[in-house]
């Protein structure tokens, strides 16, 4: 499968798709519970594994 550049997402580029703010992403990242890599000092996401990561997690029932 090829990858297009618009498949990398930057921290912000991720906080609006996940709708969440960037703090809790960076302290995801921290917590090693995002899949994600480092690219000299920026973080990168690769969207086909978030929504691989996002299809595994548990629903939470309210």
């Amino acid at each position: 499968m090829d990858k297009k550049p618009g498949d990398v997402l930057t921290i912000e580029e991720l906080a609006a798709y996940l709708k969440i703010p960037k703090s809790t992403l960076y302290k995801l990242v921290r917590e090693g519970k995002v899949p994600c890599q480092k690219v000299g000092r920026h973080w990168r996401f690769h969207k086909e594994s978030i929504d691989h990561w996002l299809n595994e997690k548990p629903e939470v029932k309210s």
